[in-house]
């Protein structure tokens, strides 16, 4: 079942890249883009990262969270977050519970091969909870600008 905009945005736990626990409704009353990316410093998850770094301070402005969500393991989170200097949160979704939650986690194509795999995919979530916008075939280097641009509207 897809996800969809006006509706409750699904509830989880997962840990961050130093191993500290995360839940979904510890953040309400604040505005928060969850993002779902493939995998850490490959090139376009790079792009994204980095792009959403340095529109940080426009998300601080704007008193939203920013969650970044692979099925990659804390260690690998906590290289990419350093390597990076990416200043928000990376949960590690290893068991792909929350992937499939969101509908996310979908057959790929790449190079004439078939593999389940993230679909990168981003949803803004309001201060109680609700989906306001569902990002797809998003553009990795101006998807921070996209959200920033949205969330001055709100």
């Amino acid at each position: 079942m897809k996800v969809k905009e006006g509706k409750k945005a699904p509830d989880f736990t997962l840990l961050d890249q130093d191993g500290k626990e995360h839940t979904l409704s510890g953040y309400r009353r604040q505005w928060m883009l969850l993002y779902f990316y493939p995998k850490d410093d490959t090139a376009g998850c790079t792009k994204e990262a980095c792009g959403i770094r340095d529109a940080f301070p426009g998300f601080k402005k704007s008193k939203a969270v920013v969650l970044g969500v692979s099925t990659d393991g804390t260690k690998s989170h906590k290289k990419f977050a350093e390597k990076y200097d990416l200043p928000f949160t990376l949960l590690a979704d290893e068991d792909k519970k929350v992937v499939n939650l969101y509908d996310v986690w979908k057959l790929k194509k790449f190079m004439g091969r078939e593999y389940m795999g993230t679909i990168r995919t981003s949803f803004l979530i309001s201060p109680e909870g609700v989906i306001v916008k569902r990002y797809e075939q998003i553009n990795p280097e101006k998807h921070a600008e996209e959200v920033l641009t949205d969330l001055a509207t709100k």
